[in-house]
């Protein structure tokens, strides 16, 4: 059959959405898509590659929103779509954070999300550009692994919030009554189970915000 890279990064990414990046081999992805393995070496030297083709693939989606008037919107609609696809592609969520991603639309994304902070009110030279990337990135970084880690440690051990509470429940209702965690009685007992979406949204504006010195309207 005919090969091509978009084809092992296609088959990649079916494997990976089912599996994790753990079992992912090029063995595997050969069986899937009929061939033997060393054709693949043709195409993609090692892992390394694959994984960056994967990710790039990945990035390839976000970068068709990224084309706003205005700055605001697109780093919104970067963020929104980078947590979209994690949410579809769990893997991609590992490799957020890690080494540079360097391939054409990855970088696409980078530009696009650096030439809208530098339009920021309060974004004035390259160093200031330099401290609203990072702070922008480790926040989705931060934001987009913990929701993934969450939805797996649910799907894994089987339980919920009511399951949790249950579970936990008298031990921390222990702590609690000691009086020594008054702020944090006040989440536990008064706090609401948040919306996911709705709580990246806020915390998203809210570090956009800080970063940029626009206050939200």
């Amino acid at each position: 059959m005919p090969l091509s890279r978009d084809k092992i990064a296609a088959a990649a990414i079916r494997l990976a959405d089912a599996g994790g990046l753990d079992g992912l081999s090029l063995r595997k992805i050969a069986k899937e898509l009929g061939v033997g393995p060393m054709r693949l070496y043709d195409y993609v030297t090692n892992k390394s590659e694959l994984l960056d083709l994967m990710v790039d693939v990945v990035y390839a989606r976000i970068a068709e929103v990224a084309q706003h008037a205005q700055w605001r919107a697109t780093l919104l609609a970067i963020a929104h779509a980078t947590r979209d696809a994690a949410l579809a592609h769990e893997w991609f969520a590992d490799l957020l954070g890690g080494r540079p991603h360097l391939g054409p639309h990855a970088l696409a994304v980078g530009e696009a999300t650096a030439a809208a902070l530098s339009k920021a009110p309060a974004v004035r030279d390259i160093d200031d550009l330099q401290r609203a990337v990072g702070a922008l990135n480790a926040f989705l970084v931060g934001a987009v692994r913990r929701e993934v880690t969450e939805r797996r440690t649910t799907r894994s051990t089987g339980t919920d919030l009511a399951a949790f509470q249950a579970r936990l429940g008298p031990y921390l209702t222990r702590m609690l009554t000691t009086g020594r965690y008054p702020t944090v009685a006040r989440l536990v007992i008064d706090g609401a189970h948040l919306n996911a979406e709705e709580t990246f949204h806020h915390n998203l504006t809210t570090v956009l915000d800080g970063i940029t010195g626009e206050p939200r309207r």
